[in-house]
């Protein structure tokens, strides 16, 4: 499932990875050799995050878009 939430792609050098950071949903981040695969693994922890959450009956923050910082 395609899900609508921000992922924020950045190289970490002192992970020496690509991380993948998606901020409406709590602790939610992967990593990657590549954007690529960190982009491809994120959205399995997306899923993994959503399914926890319904488990637990938590809440699950609907996707804003855009997000500003400042």
């Amino acid at each position: 499932m395609m899900h609508k939430y921000q992922i924020i792609l950045y190289w970490s050098k002192e992970d020496d990875a690509v991380i993948a950071e998606v901020p409406e949903l709590a602790g939610c981040m992967a990593d990657g050799n590549s954007y690529k695969e960190a982009l491809v693994n994120v959205e399995t922890i997306i899923e993994q995050w959503i399914q926890t959450a319904k488990e637990l009956d938590r809440e699950i923050p609907l996707p804003k878009g855009k997000l500003m910082y400042a």
